[in-house]
């Protein structure tokens, strides 16, 4: 099996060759950028397995770095480093499609289970029987990461997409904001990302699906459900 290529993006050489040293003990194979022009360059050329993201680089920061990841690629998975903790940074971190969030300083240990967390999640060993969710006037492609509504394409953030995907997935069930962050943000606890951050996406969310939006139910002191029928 080849090693998952892992694209590191932090101005800092020592945390850097910190953080290379410990991908290859973990099999993977580590790329670094120390800007980032040089990060948007290099995803381009080596087309990593998982991007491990600054926020504060030179020439291109790291949010804009990471909002041009996406608008490539939608699915690939993005882990953001960064000195800042409050929680407005965070979600706007996220809002600009990241996956996931460590602030420094950071054990290596916490960024290694973080990096193996979201090649998990985003692995594509286990394929859904169809690739292709429809309800009412909203077809949603697992395979292309596309929402059309109404035969028109829906511009989702990855988040987005992946909210709607598993509260669709559900099957009417009910997913509390906690079993919303663990499978997106695959956080065991809400410890990092207050959970206002899913009813923040479901607004979100719901303010781009039309009249299909009262699908996306509210389910009071408890979370959300997404009725298909």
């Amino acid at each position: 099996m080849p090693k998952h290529k892992i694209l590191v993006i932090e101005d800092d050489k020592d945390i850097s060759k910190l953080l290379k040293y410990n991908l290859e003990k973990e099999g993977y194979t580590p790329l670094c950028a120390y800007n980032g022009e040089d990060g948007v360059t290099a995803f381009r050329q080596k087309k990593p397995r998982l991007v491990v993201l600054d926020i504060m680089l030179p020439k291109v920061d790291g949010l804009e770095v990471c909002r041009l990841i996406r608008a490539q690629d939608k699915k690939i998975p993005i882990l953001m480093l960064t000195a800042k903790s409050t929680e407005v940074d965070k979600i706007v971190g996220l809002e600009m499609g990241a996956d996931d969030y460590v602030t420094k300083p950071f054990s290596v240990r916490e960024v290694m289970t973080r990096v193996k967390t979201l090649l998990r999640r985003t692995s594509h060993d286990e394929a859904p029987a169809s690739p292709l969710l429809t309800a009412g006037s909203l077809e949603l492609d697992l395979e292309k990461y596309e929402l059309h509504l109404n035969k028109k394409p829906v511009d989702l953030t990855n988040k987005e997409f992946d909210l709607l995907k598993i509260l669709w997935a559900a099957r009417g069930k009910v997913l509390n904001r906690e079993d919303v962050l663990e499978k997106i943000w695959g956080l065991d606890k809400a410890a990092d990302i207050d959970t206002r951050t899913v009813d923040q996406h479901v607004a979100r969310l719901r303010s781009k699906l039309g009249a299909e939006k009262n699908r996306l139910k509210t389910v009071k002191s408890i979370g959300y459900k997404f009725k298909s029928e």
